[in-house]
């Protein structure tokens, strides 16, 4: 089966105590109703989501096109899940900047954990599916990193570049040991990320 992973679109800045679960923003609305288009050629039988709100509104277009229901998973959420706000990383902090660079986790979160978890629940979608179904996930950057890592057995967890719905390919053999086949493609929204704007 194939594992196509979707960051969630770009969502709005929360400030502390509105907890960690925005709202898309415009540009996020528009990223995320380019994803039918750009999904059409995989022949998708479930939609899986985060539960948190920039995910679930990311996958509700690719929902609506193909008439599927979106089944919510918690261990798919990102590491700020219950944390007290949510700042895009146009926005981060210069030393939260420069520990995503260094691969790291903020300090109060049990990383271990949290790609257990990551990993738990990606075993289920992936057992819960046929050899040739094709699952989309809608989720985030932490949990993209996450996987990748797992499969890839690198020495950062934060080890790969993943924007604003990019999709990365996963494909799973008949044991369901699963592999990468690409990482964060954003041809659908380039010109939408908020990255390539600036030049």
């Amino acid at each position: 089966m194939q594992l196509l992973v979707i960051r969630h679109a770009l969502p709005l800045r929360s400030e502390p105590g509105e907890g960690a679960d925005p709202n898309l923003s415009e540009d996020g609305i528009e990223q995320a109703k380019r994803l039918p288009d750009a999904l059409a050629r995989f022949p998708i039988t479930r939609i899986v989501s985060s539960p948190q709100r920039r995910a679930i509104q990311t996958a509700q277009p690719v929902a609506d096109a193909l008439g599927l229901t979106i089944d919510i998973d918690e261990r798919v959420a990102e590491y700020d899940y219950g944390l007290s706000h949510y700042v895009p990383i146009e926005e981060a902090s210069e030393e939260d900047v420069q520990r995503l660079i260094a691969g790291h986790l903020p300090g109060n979160v049990d990383q271990d954990a949290f790609i257990a978890r990551v990993n738990e629940g990606v075993a289920d979608i992936v057992a819960g599916a046929g050899h040739e179904d094709t699952v989309a996930l809608v989720c985030h950057g932490g949990v993209i990193n996450a996987l990748v890592h797992t499969i890839m057995q690198t020495e950062r967890l934060l080890c790969v570049q993943v924007d604003y719905a990019g999709v990365t390919r996963l494909l799973s053999s008949r044991t369901g040991k699963l592999g990468v086949a690409s990482v964060n493609g954003t041809e659908h929204v380039w010109d939408l990320l908020p990255r390539n704007q600036r030049w």
